[in-house]
């Protein structure tokens, strides 16, 4: 009768510790986040191509889809007849310049020999006077034409700056996938007429994720930036544990989310955590997951 009360105590203390162990909770419960970005259509016009599915990995800078650009094709031609049309204008009028040019340079020169002559007494004042005339007429026919020509390099201005917007405006009809990530969501097809600034896809790079956890303020002592801390997510034989490292820790407190349970029940204030964790293939975004500090 000993032996048996003796074998029921210690069946019950057994029970005591596993139901203790059993009523362990986690430091902190939350969601797994990640950075997700909206590529959107930076042109209007039909998607020609677009070469991407849900869950296609894509690299920073890949090409990935086209809108149609032959009305801006079109456009820049036009602007690229107009500019040659008005540099004909200006090889007109710089040809003329040319021209006044080298009969000033004649002029200049004659000039001089009169001014010479005029020292020797071999040329009369009259003389002098008549080419340095000359020479002042000519020297202000050029500024007439460089003036004449000035609207036109305006005008060829102009023209290389709607033509640099045209090229700009091809360019953005490239779909460029910004970075290297997972796609999420599809919201285009080939074929489809889109617009500026319309969406096309999701994406977000799930080589690492990010856990939102709060924590209640006796726990902040406990925690500081760069700490490595447990992550466990429920599998299919248990628990499943994931190495984290706390990357950011809020300054200010907020009322504690109804969907997050906390170490103390009745904390009503707590302190939202951030752990880096490496993905392996299978944490998801808003997965749900605890922290564990060791």
């Amino acid at each position: 009768m000993k032996r048996i009360s003796i074998i029921i105590t210690q069946v019950l203390l057994f029970g005591g510790l596993v139901s203790c162990s059993d009523d362990e909770k986690a430091d902190g419960y939350g969601n797994f986040e990640a950075t997700e970005i909206t590529v959107s259509a930076e042109a209007n016009g039909k998607i020609e191509y677009l070469n991407l599915e849900e869950g296609d990995p894509l690299g920073k800078g890949e090409l990935v889809g086209i809108i149609d650009t032959l009305q801006s094709h079109y456009s820049k031609e036009q602007l690229r007849a107009s500019k040659r049309s008005v540099s004909s204008k200006s090889r007109n009028v710089l040809s003329q310049i040319g021209v006044l040019e080298e009969q000033l340079k004649t002029a200049k020169n004659e000039k001089e020999r009169i001014s010479r002559m005029y020292e020797e007494e071999a040329a009369t004042k009259r003389q002098l006077d008549d080419v340095e005339g000359k020479v002042s007429v000519l020297q202000q026919q050029i500024r007439s034409v460089r003036t004449q020509n000035a609207p036109i390099l305006n005008e060829l201005e102009t023209l290389d700056v709607q033509i640099a917007k045209i090229e700009d405006q091809i360019e953005k009809s490239k779909i460029i996938n910004p970075v290297k990530g997972t796609v999420l969501s599809k919201y285009a097809e080939p074929g489809e007429i889109t617009a500026f600034g319309r969406p096309i896809y999701k994406i977000a790079d799930l080589d690492e994720m990010t856990l939102r956890v709060f924590i209640s303020e006796t726990q902040l002592s406990e925690l500081e930036i760069g700490e490595e801390v447990n992550v466990k997510i429920d599998a299919a034989d248990g628990m499943k544990t994931f190495p984290g490292k706390v990357s950011w820790i809020s300054s200010s407190a907020e009322f504690t989310p109804k969907i997050i349970q906390t170490k103390e029940e009745r904390v009503n204030l707590v302190y939202a955590v951030k752990v880096i964790v490496k993905n392996d293939g299978s944490l998801k975004i808003g997965m749900p997951a605890e922290m564990w500090l060791e």
